[in-house]
């Protein structure tokens, strides 16, 4: 089918998600026909270096021969099977015990869901039920992060804290909190780690005693908070969280959707620190975007008691009809083995350094204020005024321009509304690859440096 007829018939039926709809429909959708590696070509035949892995998900990089053989055998052997009634697939009860296996050791049942804001919503309703069935129906509220992400649920988006998932949703609901974000660059409090970590501790202890300790369920937190704009909490701030979350007496639900199956170093941002969460949500990595798939895990102690409200006969009222498909299973088992024996995982913590290197080696760009990342998770924050940290004039559409300008330069990055730049490169990244990521985006940034109105907002 012809470029100009996909795009008319995408304008005239497909929603696209998190896009300004009349927007979407003057510019047109940019089709994305193959992709091999690290690079992506579109339908003009335009050659692109995805440097954001899809959506923070193609982990492994596109075109892998095995993962579509997987896929292939599963479809061709038994294509769907319910979880409903019993039944039940080798690939899902294989893939259950391989997470179990390669997870935080306090993490011991796995729920699989379709993707991430599923399992987000999934495992809020565990919670619910976990607390109900301890006789505590009082415990109802969470506590997130401002600028976290967790997803576009009905419940997920509450927890979310970015405007542009409530507008218009009527969420956050009443029961949904947040405290202040860590944010090295931008805290109050300053850059100094002991008293970031600090001030975020005693923000969750304050927010606690606020709501009743009585009254809270849960606290939600990423690792390193992704569509916030890649925001990374200094280290040991998750374990410390963690222990006040023990102090306090609520659980520690880690989403580790985007930092996942080796993004930031470890297959899980967890193992950096030791943590060892009492309910984690997964997605993105676990088939590396090559198949629909999420998923929850939690303590034996929160299965154990969902487990015992039921009694005999009572079913556990919460489902979804392609809940531990074996297709993504399949996937994702084959996933799972390229990252340790096909050499991926290792492959990314090798090339951590390089890409540190890179981001820090923009600094000196007039555009570039900030630069940080953990592993092959990162960012580039752009400011008017280096020394104050102001931000650009929204009017400007700076990100717009820059997500335009790197397009034509043949690199596809995260450009985030407040001038973030935010970028996560596949596991396969090679030298030379990153060497044309640092040279693309610097070209990108001299470009749009030199577009009207650009230079004079700088201070």
């Amino acid at each position: 089918m012809q470029r100009e007829t996909l795009v008319a018939l995408d304008r005239d039926h497909l929603i696209h998600p998190v896009v300004n709809y009349r927007t979407h429909e003057r510019r047109g959708v940019a089709v994305l026909e193959s992709g091999h590696g690290a690079y992506l070509t579109d339908s003009n035949g335009k050659e692109l270096l995805d440097a954001f892995s899809g959506l923070w998900c193609v982990n492994v990089g596109y075109g892998h021969e095995s993962i579509v053989r997987a896929a292939e055998e599963q479809m061709r052997r038994l294509p769907y099977a319910t979880g409903y009634f019993h039944f039940g697939s080798e690939p899902a009860i294989r893939l259950a015990a391989k997470l179990v296996e390669l997870a935080p050791p306090s993490l011991r049942k796995v729920y699989f869901t379709l993707g991430g804001s599923d399992a987000v919503d999934s495992a809020i309703r565990f919670i619910v039920h976990y607390y109900n069935a301890l006789g505590k129906p009082e415990k109802k509220h969470f506590i997130t992060i401002e600028r976290g992400y967790h997803g576009s649920s009905a419940q997920g988006s509450g927890l979310t804290a970015i405007p542009a998932f409530h507008r218009n949703f009527d969420v956050p609901l009443p029961n949904q909190h947040r405290i202040p974000s860590p944010y090295p660059y931008r805290n109050p409090v300053g850059s100094d780690p002991e008293a970031i970590i600090r001030s975020s501790v005693a923000a969750l202890k304050d927010k606690v005693q606020e709501i009743g300790r009585d009254r809270v369920a849960a606290f939600f937190c990423e690792p390193v908070q992704g569509s916030g704009g890649v925001i990374v909490p200094p280290k040991g701030w998750l374990k410390a969280m963690q222990d006040a979350c023990r102090e306090l007496g609520i659980l520690f639900a880690v989403d580790e959707v985007i930092t996942g199956f080796g993004r930031t170093g470890p297959l899980f941002a967890c193992e950096a620190e030791g943590v060892t969460p009492d309910v984690m949500t997964v997605a993105k990595g676990l088939t590396a975007g090559y198949a629909p798939m999420g998923a929850v895990l939690m303590s034996e102690a929160i299965y154990q008691a969902i487990a015992e409200a039921g009694g005999n006969d009572l079913p556990v009222g919460h489902g979804h009809t392609y809940s531990a498909h074996p297709v993504s299973a399949a996937v994702a088992l084959e996933v799972l083995r390229l990252y340790h024996e096909g050499g991926l995982l290792e492959n990314g913590i090798r090339h951590a350094s390089r890409f540190e290197q890179g981001l820090r080696g923009l600094l000196d760009h007039p555009l570039v204020g900030d630069a940080r990342s953990r592993g092959l998770l990162g960012a580039l924050e752009l400011v008017a005024d280096k020394e104050t940290k102001a931000r650009f004039d929204p009017g400007l559409k700076l990100a717009d321009r820059i997500f335009d300008v790197a397009y034509r330069n043949g690199v596809i990055f995260r450009a985030f509304g407040d001038n973030v730049l935010g970028f996560a490169p596949a596991l396969c990244y090679t030298e030379i690859d990153f060497d044309l990521l640092f040279e693309r985006v610097r070209c990108t940034l001299d470009t749009v440096l030199d577009m009207p109105g650009v230079r004079g907002a700088l201070r």
